[in-house]
């Protein structure tokens, strides 16, 4: 699959930007970018949990974006991956009176009374991710479609399976959002197109790295015909590849999913994973500030047919369920995972 032809330079120059994308957790960014008006914009990153690779890339790609706005931005956010823990972080980023909040979602209605307060305290609220129900927000930074982002895994799994026999799939945790829509897309495309694999089991490692390998590893110790395994997520599938590397099951049991170039290097070359897919995370996390920043100095309303400037990444139009979509997923192999480094 390719990305559109305005993103594909962007996301190519991730090897000359790599560096940054590692250490982006925490702090502030502030800068005197030449876009004008946004030098009073502040604005609050809150990932699904601190600590996690992918988040840390796009809060890189999120203060790139603020330097070069104005803005100021700061990442705050939880160690666990769950909704009672990000309400605190959104009263207080209302409290505060930031002009924005960026926000990935634990679960889809468990936070919208506290971002719907934000809200009627006057902060925008962009969902970058992980979406919360639409109601509960101005604006929602697609990574990808989730049509897309079943369909990329699917054809990756069946491809490499011989499009027949056992799989199962290792998520993140029950109540995520985009985890359990790519899923459901997931079933009803092999029900319709592959109906010689079969779909076994579904486990949740919690996007914690230890429950995701217990995870596995109880999946081929419960399933002795597995043939796959896709986790469409990054702590998911790198864990799954640590297990399997050192098992007898390397080679044997395929896994492919959503990961970052990376976290994946190792196993791509060692032979454990054929190939797997992401979209650009620190291209989401950029242009969910620009669209956080053209929210609170009113450019746009977000309204659908709204237009504004994403930088590098060009212009971009709110689409008619109140969304921007970043592009299409991007498959990651031997010939060319060491072109990228985040």
């Amino acid at each position: 699959m390719k990305f559109h032809s305005k993103r594909t330079t962007a996301f190519a120059a991730l090897v000359l930007s790599g560096a940054m994308a590692l250490t982006g957790c925490g702090g502030d960014a502030e800068g005197g970018g030449d876009n004008g008006g946004s030098e009073d914009v502040s604005i609050t990153m809150l990932p699904k949990n601190l600590g996690n690779p992918y988040f840390d890339t796009s809060t890189a790609g999120a203060k790139a974006a603020a330097e070069e706005i104005g803005a100021t931005l700061e990442e705050v956010g939880p160690q666990e991956a769950t909704a009672d823990a990000q309400v605190q972080y959104i009263n207080t980023a209302a409290q505060q009176g930031v002009s924005a909040l960026i926000v990935s979602a634990n679960d889809p209605t468990a936070i919208c009374d506290a971002l719907n307060q934000a809200r009627d305290a006057g902060t925008k609220v962009v969902t970058f991710d992980s979406d919360t129900e639409p109601d509960c927000r101005d604006l929602f930074v697609n990574q990808a479609t989730a049509e897309g982002i079943a369909k990329v895994q699917v054809d990756l799994i069946a491809e490499q399976i011989g499009d027949s026999g056992e799989i199962a799939i290792l998520s993140a945790s029950a109540n995520a959002t985009n985890q359990n829509a790519w899923i459901e897309m997931m079933k009803q495309d092999l029900e319709a197109n592959h109906p010689d694999i079969e779909l076994v089991d579904v486990v949740y490692g919690d996007d914690d790295d230890q429950t995701s390998f217990d995870k596995t590893a109880a999946l081929l110790q419960s399933h002795p015909n597995l043939k796959g395994i896709v986790s469409p997520t990054t702590v998911g599938i790198a864990a799954a590849a640590r297990y399997l590397s050192d098992s007898e099951f390397k080679g044997k049991v395929a896994l492919t999913g959503l990961g970052t170039p990376n976290q994946m290097r190792e196993y791509v070359k060692n032979g454990t994973v054929e190939a797997f897919a992401l979209w650009n995370p620190e291209d989401l996390g950029y242009l969910a500030t620009y669209a956080a920043n053209a929210l609170a100095t009113g450019e746009i309303e977000g309204n659908p047919g709204d237009t504004f400037e994403a930088g590098k990444l060009g212009e971009y139009t709110v689409e008619d369920d109140n969304s921007v979509l970043l592009g299409e997923p991007f498959v990651f192999n031997a010939e060319n995972i060491d072109d990228f480094d985040f």
